[in-house]
């Protein structure tokens, strides 16, 4: 028999290193590490307006990496976010100055999100299209729609009645971030606990044989398009009611940070991986990055400059971790 100190201290180890196999435990241990580095460093860091500024820029990214992690777990993704994102803002700001009433602005932008996922998804699920071409088409295709939508301007001047929704506050919180929060409960509980939405899993795993066990391979990938691009557009409708405006340009880039987002947060582009905790804690994790380097005084050029290369930093890790699990095999 083995010394009991010995077996003692393995187990402990064994535990320990079962806690840092999950993603969002060093991510978190991250950002306890970072926070406090930030804390001493500037001591506006831990400031509420400074705290709600970064919950504020969560709020978008943060809402669209939910609907994102999920596209990614079932092998999908998704170029248009941003331009969706937009794309929401102007349509529900042109009806608004139309006379239209708000909460009838807010559904006909949300049925123009919703329109724009299911183009992607039924080009991608019943064509066999790549979902980067189609995206990266729809990206671009949008963004000159909006051009012409709006003559090239952003609309200004929205009613009191739609942007209480991004002003709004509660118990001294702004209503987005609430939004967030509710997002990233249920998101997380339904990607983690309903059989309709953890097929999703044995879609990005093998394809093939989850459509031999009788999943709906098909209507799930166009859902999930649909799912993305309704939030894409809730996104939209909360940064646009925020600012009074819509602009023509906001989002431009977003679609590489969430993507950045779920992948550090444990999701992977060949499918099968993700949460939306992971997700929701890569982007705070970009959100409080970007936030330090401009408390910092560090140039925006160079924050540019970081954001690329946690992308690249974080497809290369995806990719070695691929290749252990294939070695594993």
């Amino acid at each position: 028999m083995g010394n009991p100190q010995e077996v003692r201290k393995h187990s402990l180890g064994e535990r320990v290193a079962a806690v840092f196999a999950f993603r969002e435990s060093i991510l978190i241990l991250v950002l306890l590490v970072g926070g406090i580095i930030m804390t001493a460093a500037s001591p506006v860091f831990l400031t509420w307006p400074n705290l709600e500024a970064i919950l504020l820029g969560l709020s978008v990214e943060g809402t669209i990496a939910v609907g994102m992690v999920i596209l990614l777990v079932s092998g999908g993704l998704d170029l248009s976010v941003g331009s969706t994102l937009a794309f929401t803002g102007v349509v529900c700001g042109l009806a608004l100055t139309a006379g239209v009433p708000s909460v009838i602005a807010i559904l006909l932008a949300l049925l123009a999100a919703f329109t724009v996922g299911l183009v992607n998804g039924l080009l991608i699920a019943k064509l066999k299209m790549n979902p980067f071409i189609i995206t990266l088409g729809m990206m671009i295709t949008i963004r000159g729609l909006l051009l012409v939508l709006a003559g090239g301007r952003a609309v200004l001047n929205l009613p009191d009645s739609f942007t209480v929704i991004g002003q709004g506050r509660l118990l001294g919180i702004q209503y987005p971030i609430f939004v967030v929060i509710l997002m990233t409960v249920f998101g997380d509980l339904l990607l983690r606990n309903t059989r309709f939405f953890r097929q999703n899993y044995y879609i990005g795993g093998k394809e093939q044989a989850a459509r031999l066990s009788g999943i709906k391979v098909d209507f799930l990938k166009v859902f999930n398009y649909c799912l993305i691009a309704v939030i894409s557009g809730i996104s939209g409708l909360l940064i646009t009611a925020r600012f009074g405006s819509a602009s023509l340009t906001v989002g431009s880039g977003i679609e590489l940070r969430v993507i950045t987002a779920a992948i550090i947060g444990g999701a992977s582009l060949n499918g099968g991986e993700g949460s939306v905790l992971g997700a929701i804690l890569g982007a705070l994790f970009m959100g409080i990055l970007a936030n330090s380097l401009n408390l910092l005084g560090v140039d925006v050029y160079w924050q540019n400059l970081v954001t690329g290369l946690m992308l690249i930093l974080a497809v290369v890790f995806d990719m070695i971790n691929e290749k252990r699990k294939e070695q594993r095999r």
